[in-house]
């Protein structure tokens, strides 16, 4: 067997590290995960506490970028949804003091935000985003499969 000779930079160093967060990342983005419309979403400001920004910022970016957000990316909730969302979700972060209903992101809808927010952290948000959503896409499949063995 060869010796192998590994050399480590600093920024391969960070790049581990960050990996080594993202487990904590799954678990932060897999509970803000919420359905609405029979379809799993994230609020606006949950998206807004997982990238670090205040949610002013997220919906900045879909005013600035209206032809990024189609109605299957993001939709604002209706009072309807959101009356279902509290009764159902008690882990929803839904205030009662914005003078805007909440806006809710598809797994596409926060996949385009991240082209918007660039930032370190904001990368890795998406990869723990991305797994995090083909988990739970994966969990949802083998309930359907035993639904139908059963």
């Amino acid at each position: 067997m060869e010796n192998e000779i590994v050399i480590h930079n600093e920024q391969d160093s960070q790049t581990n590290q960050s990996r080594d967060r993202l487990p904590v990342l799954y678990s932060q983005v897999e509970k803000k995960i919420v359905i609405v419309r029979e379809m799993p979403v994230i609020l606006d400001a949950d998206v807004a506490t997982l990238y670090g920004v205040e949610t002013k910022r997220v919906n900045e970016a879909i005013k600035n970028n209206p032809d990024k957000f189609p109605e299957d990316y993001m939709f604002a909730l209706t009072n309807e949804d959101l009356q279902d969302l509290r009764s159902k979700f008690s882990t929803a972060n839904v205030s009662s003091k914005s003078r805007s209903l909440p806006k809710a992101f598809t797994e596409k809808g926060l996949y385009m935000l991240a082209t918007i927010l660039k930032s370190k952290r904001a990368t890795m948000v998406t990869f723990a985003i991305i797994e995090t959503f083909a988990k739970v896409r994966i969990k949802h499949s083998v309930k359907r499969v035993r639904k139908k063995q059963v």
